[in-house]
């Protein structure tokens, strides 16, 4: 069993401690790799893809040309071929249940009629060409590329990039390479880190692309932050995060289980909260998850998180309060283990997604259960929404009016042009009925 000490404090609105208040505060951006990434997309701009060439070099060791940075179909045939059945079968089960919800929530075209005889309306149209990132470093994330080009592909786009980072050299993982074939990538590129979101946004070697969706590191959001203008991001993603609301009801291996699960990602600054009405309870989930870390994989990972202070058990009075504190850190992944999930639900308004009941892991999430896992972090859920086939689209207003139309409103058009010193704007409508 391991040494680790995770606090467990309690807290309330009136009583707020200062370790959990400090908690709740991430920092949306690292200044390191601000600087960093705004360095290596001033010698993009200037060198194209030499400069892309020379940073893969310098930071994933990888040897590239002209000629190898991209994957070939020959590759990913290869690639293909070396997944077994069972590896295959869970990423078409994953694409399907994806791409089923992302047709969803895809909105149809609309009209409204005008008081006389016009039309008002949205139209949506698909991007014609967007990158997505799919982190490859310290875990090739086949599910990402699903949970980022499936999605594009369902709103309709027709050239989708795929970056990823190579690894010893310009190896990619098999499952990662077929994953993005059965998810519809029409070009995949070796290429990571800041150098990867240089070369889509600036054309670097290639055609650039109107947007880039995808999470990544630290240097992989500063990049994407900086870029923004030159082309559309999705949002700003960091280290993962995991939120739980448990009452006395739930089971401490289940949770345990799954706070230890966005620990492992690997940056070591992730963050896993547990929010719990019953300080006896927080006691053995704790006790969980010291026992548990002892079976992981990737426990000199998640030690790493543990000692940077990235878990805590906050204690409340109860469950309202819980939601309250929920509400204010604005979870990547806020799960609801409560015996009546259902009547929470409505009270939780900032989460990226929300996983509700007992039978519900954030893992199902990552991986199969439809949404993407493309989620805002560090609170931006305050802010920012989780990637949706949405993301992939244009959206355009029009207009049709008829003469009537026009002449009801003519006055008020009059009226705004002289409010506002724009009598070019006004005259626009005069002249139609001179």
């Amino acid at each position: 069993m391991s040494n680790f000490q995770i606090p467990i404090l309690d807290w309330s609105p009136d009583s707020p401690t200062p370790q959990v208040e400090a908690f709740l505060e991430r920092p949306a951006f690292d200044e390191r790799a601000e600087a960093a990434a705004a360095k290596c997309l001033a010698d993009i701009r200037a060198r194209g893809l030499q400069a892309v060439l020379d940073a893969c070099r310098a930071f994933d060791g990888a040897d590239l040309t002209p000629e190898t940075i991209r994957v070939s179909e020959a590759e990913i045939d290869a690639a293909s071929a070396a997944c077994d059945a069972r590896v295959k079968a869970a990423i078409a089960q994953s694409a399907e249940r994806v791409a089923a919800f992302a047709k969803a929530g895809l909105r149809p075209d609309w009209t409204i009629p005008t008081p006389h005889g016009g039309r008002l309306g949205e139209r949506f149209h698909p991007m014609d060409r967007v990158g997505v990132y799919v982190p490859g470093g310290t875990a090739p994330l086949a599910s990402t590329a699903i949970m980022t080009v499936v999605l594009a592909r369902a709103a309709g786009v027709r050239e989708i990039v795929a970056c990823t980072p190579s690894r010893n050299g310009t190896a990619i993982s098999a499952p990662l390479l077929h994953a993005l074939r059965v998810a519809g990538a029409t070009e995949v590129y070796r290429v990571g880190g800041i150098q990867s979101i240089g070369m889509m946004a600036y054309g670097a070697g290639i055609a650039p692309v109107r947007l880039i969706a995808g999470p990544g590191n630290a240097y992989v959001t500063a990049a994407k932050r900086q870029v923004y203008g030159a082309v559309a991001i999705d949002q700003v993603a960091g280290p993962s995060e995991i939120c739980v609301l448990a009452d006395r009801a739930g089971n401490p291996k289940w949770i345990a289980a799954d706070l230890l699960s966005q620990a492992e990602h690997g940056s070591g600054l992730e963050k896993s909260l547990l929010v719990a009405d019953d300080r006896a309870f927080a006691e053995r989930v704790h006790a969980e998850v010291l026992a548990q870390l002892a079976t992981r994989g990737r426990r000199a990972i998640i030690e790493r998180m543990l000692a940077n202070g990235g878990m805590l058990m906050a204690v409340v009075p109860d469950l309202a309060v819980g939601v309250a504190l929920c509400n204010r850190f604005a979870a990547e992944h806020l799960e609801l283990q409560v015996a009546d999930a259902e009547a929470v639900l409505p009270r939780i308004d900032c989460a990226g997604a929300v996983f509700v009941g007992y039978w519900t892991p954030e893992s199902a999430g990552d991986f199969v259960a439809g949404p993407s896992h493309v989620l805002p972090t560090g609170g931006a859920a305050r802010m920012f929404s989780g990637l949706t086939a949405e993301t992939f689209r244009r959206r355009s207003s029009f207009v049709e009016f008829s003469k009537e139309d026009l002449a009801e409103t003519r006055a008020a058009i009059e009226t705004f042009g002289a409010l506002e010193g724009l009598d070019g704007h006004a005259y626009a409508a005069t002249a139609r009925f001179e």
